[in-house]
């Protein structure tokens, strides 16, 4: 435990040192759970939205895109369902003063049960070595299996309570589990309530006459309301598909993790409109599908895992969420939801408009039901970011610090290096930047010596190098060095564009799915 929260510690450390993730309003000491996007942070969540938009739109001719609008009629809110039920459940310490989410505290004890299974296998990989079988071991051993059953009946047992809002009763289980405040382990806590998440607003030129708002705490409701619109203009058959991208707001009184919860987030959702009854089939499909785009960053397989959830919402019939492994265990980082028709048919009844399909092929209307794909950008900033940060010995016995980022998300894609500042090799390599920087994201450094900016563009997250010395004056060519490996090779100027697009294109990373 001690040391991943080491490990998270250095993430968020690196993030700041390097340009991805500021305190927002640092200089007047910040507010909490909010977060800005530095140099590099903006360029590696861009590129990380545009993976996703490109799988999820531009590879489907049957899904098209939205941008709504954060304000939204207050109605929305209260045909969704977020007025009377959009809230999280929360326990204070007496002692402490701190507040949590009961639920929160619950699964975190259940993640304290995977560690150990985790070092049970551990333990058994040393002993058995070579013929040493997970699944097997997984699946037979005793502990493991004491531990998993142990989990899951505590998960069961809360996802029930919260579905029939029996508060007490999720007190009770944290007390049985005798779970302690994190922060000073004392087990005084008081009762369990539910607090509203939405942030309100007001809308209007004077106090007297503004409309009462929310600030959108999700862009699913964006595309309901804009249902029919986009299937007329669009002439849209079903299944088709609407997805958005954009800011959602949440007031999160616990939140933390730095920007795994936050009160101002970005989502990335795909809401698919499909028959009444081929939900099940397609709840699958798109479990498969959106686990395989994840698998294309090549993050590892064993840092994913599927989780079905044990409390359903009140408009879903199977939900399930992709969890990462994250420097503070597995947590959510992608939830698949089928929504029945329950949207379309809540937004109906509160607008008095026909929010239906018409099926030429079957000759009548009705209401489509809903498979939603949602992703939160900031987890996947950090699941990306922290996922690629390591430290390496070397041969040489020396250390370095890297940050593997998947190429094609690098916010920087090359840095040119001139290995001197004199004798012309500036000028080159700043026609060499020229050229490149309308393909890439490209940056020129020429201070330090040549190995520290090495170690430079390898904390930056930066894929290549590309070191112009005095041979080039001769032969044109330039040395090419790759940050995973530290290859270096000799190659022509002209090589350039094609080596860099092979590793960073888009097109040859989604073709892994």
């Amino acid at each position: 435990m001690a040391k991943q929260e080491d490990k998270f510690k250095s993430v968020i450390s690196h993030a700041k040192e390097y340009g991805y993730v500021f305190q927002s309003s640092e200089i007047y000491d910040g507010l909490s759970a909010v977060y800005d996007y530095a140099q590099n942070g903006v360029e590696l969540k861009k590129n990380i939205r545009e993976y996703w938009w490109k799988a999820m739109v531009q590879m489907n001719e049957n899904i098209v895109g939205l941008d709504s609008a954060i304000f939204m009629h207050p109605k929305v809110w209260k045909a969704s369902g977020h007025v009377d039920a959009f809230s999280d459940p929360l326990i204070d310490n007496k002692d402490s003063k701190k507040r949590y989410r009961a639920d929160v505290l619950i699964e975190d004890y259940v993640a304290k049960l995977d560690a150990k299974i985790e070092k049970e296998v551990k333990k058994a990989t040393k002993r058995f070595g070579d013929a040493f079988d997970k699944v097997e071991f997984l699946a037979t051993n005793g502990r493991v299996l004491g531990y998993k059953e142990k989990g899951a009946a505590i998960l069961k047992r809360m996802g029930q309570s919260l579905e029939k809002e029996d508060l007490a009763d999720v007190k009770a289980l944290i007390e049985e589990l005798e779970i302690a405040c994190p922060l000073s382990g004392s087990k005084n806590w008081t009762d369990v309530k539910q607090f509203n998440l939405m942030f309100g607003t007001k809308l209007g030129a004077s106090a007297e006459s503004a409309m009462d708002l929310y600030l959108r705490p999700e862009t699913a409701q964006g595309i309901f309301v804009n249902f029919l619109n986009v299937q007329k203009s669009g002439r849209m058959k079903i299944p088709f598909g609407i997805a958005q991208t954009g800011k959602a707001f949440r007031n999160e009184i616990v939140a933390r993790q730095f920007i795994f919860r936050m009160r101002e987030f970005e989502q990335m959702e795909m809401q698919y409109f499909i028959k009444p009854g081929t939900q099940k089939e397609w709840y699958e499909y798109w479990k498969e599908t959106r686990m395989k785009w994840h698998m294309s960053l090549g993050m590892g397989e064993e840092n994913y895992r599927f989780h079905d959830h044990d409390k359903l919402a009140h408009y879903a019939d199977a939900a399930a969420d992709i969890e990462f492994r994250f420097p503070f265990g597995f947590k959510e980082l992608e939830g698949i939801h089928s929504r029945t028709d329950f949207d379309l048919k809540a937004h109906e009844e509160h607008s008095g408009k026909k929010l239906q399909y018409f099926d030429h092929e079957e000759n009548k209307s009705y209401a489509p039901y809903v498979l939603e794909t949602s992703i939160g950008l900031d987890r996947m900033f950090l699941a990306v970011f922290s996922n690629s940060l390591q430290e390496e010995e070397l041969e040489n016995g020396t250390t370095r610090t890297v940050l593997k980022l998947p190429s094609v998300l690098a916010p920087t894609k090359a840095a040119i290096l001139p290995l001197v500042k004199k004798d012309g090799l500036p000028e080159i390599a700043r026609k060499i930047m020229g050229d490149l920087k309308w393909d890439f994201n490209v940056a020129y450094d020429e201070k330090d010596a040549v190995g520290r900016r090495y170690r430079r563009a390898d904390a930056n997250g930066t894929p290549f190098c590309i070191t112009v010395d005095h041979d080039t004056l001769n032969d044109d060519s330039v040395t090419i060095r790759h940050r995973d490996t530290m290859e270096q090779q000799r190659v022509k100027i002209s090589e350039l564009k094609d080596i860099i697009s092979k590793e960073v294109s888009m097109k040859n990373w989604l073709l892994k799915m």
